[in-house]
């Protein structure tokens, strides 16, 4: 084999290589996003479940410390704004003011906002477990409807929760892949995180119907 045709042979090999390497690298970068996108989707569904405590809290259906209490815990997630910040650092397009905290993990939550969303959770199973007063609540039309709202915000809030987690673990699994590490195909983007949380809810509340199978 004469030198011209080692070469060439040489900078085939280099080529396919590297086509190889930068449709891997448009992959990784696409669970990225995929990973924003349901992050994203998770804490508007989040914040829909926190907006129909605050509506339960504020409807008089509950006894005075009950709401007084879930008001507080539902408060405590809308007011969060640390997590904000982070997800508009992380968002292609975003202003982020210059006091904003540095960027974590992707995809992950602030701790301080995973404890106010457990504690809404521990709070609204508190105020919601009793099966019959849901079903006194349910009796009036008003209550009904807020309890239905809150139900479905709820459960798109634990598909979005799932959905997330699982965009994370497929671009976690590529990201561990040798090929990935040693040719630094990630660059400088941080490891993808799950959402740890509690977002159990009480027996008493009912699912909702079928139709609301998935996040917006």
């Amino acid at each position: 084999m004469t030198w011209s045709e080692t070469t060439v042979l040489a900078l085939v090999a280099a080529a396919v290589v590297a086509w190889v390497l930068w449709v891997a690298a448009s992959r990784l970068d696409r669970l990225h996003r995929k990973v924003m996108a349901s992050r994203l989707a998770l804490d508007a569904q989040l914040v829909r479940r926190a907006s129909a405590a605050v509506d339960l809290a504020a409807s008089g259906e509950l006894d005075p410390a009950s709401s007084v209490l879930l008001a507080e815990a539902a408060h405590s997630v809308l007011d969060d704004e640390d997590d904000a910040l982070r997800l508009a650092d992380q968002v292609p397009g975003l202003v982020v003011p210059r006091d904003a905290p540095p960027r974590r993990l992707l995809g992950g939550m602030a701790e301080s906002r995973a404890l106010a969303e457990s504690d809404l959770t521990a709070t609204l199973r508190s105020v919601l477990e009793d099966a019959d007063e849901v079903a006194e609540l349910r009796s009036a039309p008003a209550g009904d409807e807020l309890v239905g709202t809150l139900a479905a915000a709820w459960y798109r809030a634990q598909l979005a929760r799932r959905f997330h987690n699982e965009a994370v673990a497929q671009a976690q699994r590529v990201r561990r892949k040798w090929w990935v590490r040693l040719f630094h195909l990630a660059g400088h983007a941080p490891m993808p995180a799950t959402v740890e949380l509690d977002d159990a809810a009480p027996d008493g509340l009912a699912r909702p119907a079928a139709s609301a199978t998935a996040p917006d």
